[in-house]
């Protein structure tokens, strides 16, 4: 890539005509400028979509050659000259020759970003949503997300802090410690990453601890008591050795109301520290140390009836209460549950990188331990129905290891080579309990006017009844409170893969990169589970058949005696015996009546007993391994990644690339985990079948992803802008459907997204600066036969925006006392969408016909999602290091339904989440 010309480019980048520091306190490492700040933070700014860069402004002045190493160093690590390690290889951004977004440390602190999930607002391309917990985070890139409601699911889309892999989202929800920047690479990057990058990666990048005493202090107070602390120092500790120390703290009162106890659900309390050390005994040797705490303690997440059912007036009869659905957006719910999320994260690295001339050797070790507690009401209303938790069991302890070889050469050719290894155990568990007024609740459910044995079919006359029927006591053991489902599995994931980039310079400006990756990944998953759902485990099929085989036999017998009524037992055996012919009748009936009941017992039309399966959602599941099911998975493939970038000339570069990605299975470790249809036959003949046990699905299928992808990356100095074009598809996708009472574990065959990215910055004068994202997506499925809507093939995905946007504006004006007067804005857009494709507890199922998915699409659709999303900041920055800021998060207070679903064993009624109204607040930050 022509390595002087680029760094003689990246030189003139760094340093601007008119920069002056407004930082200076006699350290030269220290000083910073918010001016040339401001104008080389790139597409970092307000989260661009496509990767934009640093550049100085066309002036009629000569830029002059940095003098000093160190200093733009520093200026580096604050992102002034927007160098990035996507490729694993220190590049500018506008030289990267992929689509990456980034957000520095400045854009995190104007837009006062706490989280992943706040970037949002400023990378279009990213989506993060949360459901009923915490556990619960699901990251998407360009629409390409998986669900985070299964602990199995390994994510799509790979988190890395520091290059450190984090196997799942509860792994890195809390706030962001000392950032330097956040990378955000979008499509498969399985050539580059070890491990699960199939669909993009977000990469945290921390600031290094520095030879020079420098830190910052925060502190924030914003509406609903919102108080935010942070502190960050650094400095030597010898000539070679220097640290630093992190420590931050976010507390606030919830936004939502629980009617029913007074509690405020949706707070926020959370705190981190996080510790480095940085050894460098000589140029060639460097030895990074990090170590990491942080612990959540949240009422989360506030569930809002959307739309009542006849299920709902139940729920009232037996003294519970819900919101009022067309109010969902004032913030009350009844629960009588304290909804709550607890994680704790620690973990250690160490990355040494060693320099044998013109190669880099690296080794980043690491240690990863997750613990999650959570607790939920399942029905979500204040009636004593039910409550689900993840019981302190929830916990990943994650060992990783990689290893590469990087060249530096002057020639035309450049390696990176690496290894990883990643080695991880996982302890899941999990319960559902019945309370108090369950058995109440199914009573009411389940009393209406049925076809047989009698008009009153409540619990008490359905114990009865089945007891009658299977010749066991069932009297007062339905619905029980401490009955439930008691969920506990493990899984021990072991994994290794080679990778690899060569970059091959055709020409002064057309370089080829071509990559490939092998992935090993084996799993050994064991479950020992367990329902005391004395319901849950009747044979409704086999009772229903003895049931209408009673009553054909009654029915014939009677109408042969002409009794105009059903005829008792007494009167069937006195029938039987009276006399031969009489017998050869009755043997008649019996063996008629008996082919009936047998052809009829699956016939919801005919059982009524089937019409209580619904009740029946903690049934025994077949523990693995087993007989049949070993419980192993064993995956294999390659990746791989074909580049062209040209370098038209100083300010215009272009690139075309396909690349392909590889996530292996992931199982199903939840209560709904059933095995594969050709293995339940098999189970079934070897006798070892638990009462109830349907096929399912024990894991998903590896996911294959692949992209192709055009780019266009121009800086022409006052302005730059940047365009990708791209089709991206995932072949098995794994997917996990709610369905009311559980979720539906499943491959989708592919799905494909059709993409456009674009983002442009102009910078008119030195103190303004005026950004603009917008990414355009087509997303369908290229087939998915197997849906829980039937065959959706061909239709568009649910739940992705087409259209969304985001606008920003930095004025940056330097005083003449050389203090900083600082407004920032951004805008984000995205179009209305319907936010599921279908409610499936409107599926119309008559016996004899297909489905009819009509009625479950119209209920979805009055539920749609537009965003607005205004956020600003006012800092008045003083030249000696203190910043005064106020600042505002959907400033509009624009709310939406951000997601919904069947409402847990509620027929036909609707729940869903909602998004966080407006917050502000004032802040001071003092760097030293």
């Amino acid at each position: 890539m022509q390595g002087a010309r680029k760094i003689g480019l990246l030189i003139r980048q760094a340093n601007l005509p008119w920069e002056q520091p407004t930082l200076g306190e006699g350290n030269k490492h220290m000083k910073l400028s918010y001016t040339r700040a401001s104008l080389m933070v790139g597409a970092a700014v307000v989260g661009l979509t496509l990767p934009s860069v640093a550049f100085a402004q066309e002036t009629g002045e000569e830029a002059q050659p940095a003098t000093d190493a160190a200093a733009q160093a520093d200026d580096t690590a604050m992102g002034n000259e927007i160098i990035i390690t996507a490729t694993k290889r220190e590049q500018t951004l506008q030289s990267t020759p992929v689509a990456v977004s980034v957000t520095t440390a400045q854009t995190i602190e104007r837009a006062q970003i706490r989280d992943i999930a706040d970037l949002v607002s400023v990378v279009p391309s990213l989506r993060v949503s949360q459901s009923q917990s915490a556990f619960a985070t699901q990251y998407s890139i360009r629409g390409f997300g998986t669900s985070g409601n299964n602990l199995g699911l390994e994510p799509s889309v790979a988190m890395f802090v520091d290059g450190v892999y984090r196997s799942r989202s509860i792994a890195q929800i809390s706030d962001l410690p000392d950032i330097q920047r956040v990378e955000v690479l979008r499509g498969p990057q399985s050539t580059l990453f070890g491990k699960n990058a199939s669909a993009g990666v977000i990469s945290v990048v921390s600031k290094k601890p520095s030879f020079n005493l420098g830190g910052s202090v925060e502190a924030s107070y914003g509406n609903y008591n919102a108080i935010v602390g942070k502190a960050y120092i650094t400095g030597p500790l010898s000539e070679t050795i220097a640290a630093s120390l992190s420590v931050g703290i976010n507390k606030r009162d919830g936004y939502v109301t629980n009617a029913f106890n007074g509690d405020d659900i949706g707070n926020r309390n959370r705190w981190f520290t996080r510790g480095q050390m940085l050894f460098e005994p000589s140029d060639q040797l460097k030895i990074r140390l990090i170590a990491d705490y942080d612990q959540l303690d949240e009422k989360c997440c506030a569930v809002f009836n959307l739309r009542r059912s006849a299920a709902s007036g139940a729920v009232l009869a037996v003294g519970g209460q819900l919101n009022d659905p067309n109010t969902p957006f004032a913030d009350v719910i009844y629960s009588d549950v304290v909804p709550s999320s607890k994680v704790r994260n620690y973990g250690f690295s160490g990355q040494i990188d060693y320099e044998i001339g013109p190669i880099t050797l690296t080794s980043i070790t690491a240690y990863r331990d997750t613990k999650m507690d959570a607790n939920q009401d399942v029905d979500f209303s204040s009636a004593p129905l039910a409550t689900g938790a993840n019981i302190g069991q929830a916990r990943l302890k994650t060992f990783t290891e990689e290893f590469r070889v990087a060249t530096n050469l002057d020639g035309p050719l450049n390696v990176l080579l690496g290894g990883y290894y990643f080695k991880e155990k996982v302890d899941s568990a999990d319960s559902i309990v019945y309370q108090s007024g369950f058995r109440n609740y199914a009573n009411l459910l389940i009393g209406g006017p049925v076809t047989f044995p009698s008009n009153d079919f409540a619990v008490d006359s359905l114990e009865a009844t089945l007891s009658s029927l299977s010749g066991q006591n069932y009297i007062n053991k339905f619905f029980i409170p401490g009955q439930g489902f008691f969920n506990r599995f493990k899984q021990d994931n072991e994994a290794y893969s080679i990778f690899g980039n060569v970059d091959f310079e055709v020409s002064d400006r057309l370089t080829l990169t071509l990559g490939a990756n092998y992935t090993r990944d084996s799993k050994n998953v064991s479950s020992n589970s367990l329902s005391t759902d004395i319901f849950a485990s009747v044979d409704l099929t086999a009772l229903g058949q003895t049931a209408i085989f009673q009553q054909g036999l009654a029915t014939q017998i009677g109408n042969i005696l002409s009794l105009g009524r059903l005829a008792t037992g007494a009167e069937i055996g006195a029938f039987a015996t009276s006399s031969a012919a009489n017998n050869a009748i009755y043997n008649q009936v019996v063996a008629g009546t008996s082919a009936f009941a047998a052809a009829n017992a699956s016939n919801p039309a005919v059982n009524p007993l089937l019409g209580l399966r619904p009740f029946q959602f903690l049934k025994p599941i077949l523990n693995i391994p087993n007989s049949v099911e070993n419980g192993q998975s064993r995956d294999g493939d390659w990746s791989y990644v074909a580049r062209l970038a040209y370098e038209v000339n100083d300010h215009l570069n272009v690139y075309a690339s396909w690349a392909t990605g590889f996530k292996a299975s992931s199982w199903n470790l939840s209560r709904d985990s059933n095995p594969l249809p050709a293995d339940l036959i098999r189970i079934r003949a070897a006798g070892i079948a638990t009462p109830n046990l349907g096929s399912g699905t024990r894991f998903a299928r590896p996911e294959n992803s692949e992209v192709f992808e055009l780019g266009i990356k121009g800086n022409w100095g006052i302005a730059s802008g940047n365009l990708t074009i791209f089709k991206q598809s995932i072949k098995d996708f794994q997917a996990n459907t709610f369905i009311g009472t559980s979720f539906v574990f499943a491959n989708a065959e592919k799905q494909s997204t059709f993409g456009v990215e674009f983002d442009g910055r102009v910078n008119p004068t030195r103190e303004l600066s005026l950004m603009v994202a917008m990414t355009y997506l087509e997303p369908k499925y290229d087939s998915y036969v197997g849906s829980v809507f039937g065959d959706v093939s061909g239709e568009t995905i649910g739940n992705i925006t087409q259209l969304s946007a985001t606008f920003g504006v930095q004025w940056d004006k330097e005083l003449a006392s050389g203090d900083h007067f600082i407004l920032s804005g951004d805008f984000h857009y995205e179009a209305p969408v319907q936010v599921e494709p279908g409610l499936t507890n409107y599926i119309v199922r008559n016996p004899g016909s297909p489905p009819n998915y009509a009625p479950a699409r119209i209920a979805a659709a009055a539920f749609r999602r537009e965003i607005n999303d205004l956020n600003a900041s006012i800092t008045y920055a003083f030249d000696m290091g203190l910043e005064l800021t106020v600042w505002g998060r959907n400033l509009l207070d624009h709310r939406y339904v951000a997601d919904i679903f069947d409402s847990v064993a509620q027929n036909q009624s609707v729940s869903g989440y909602t998004n966080q109204p407006r917050t502000y607040g004032v802040a001071a930050r003092f760097r030293f």
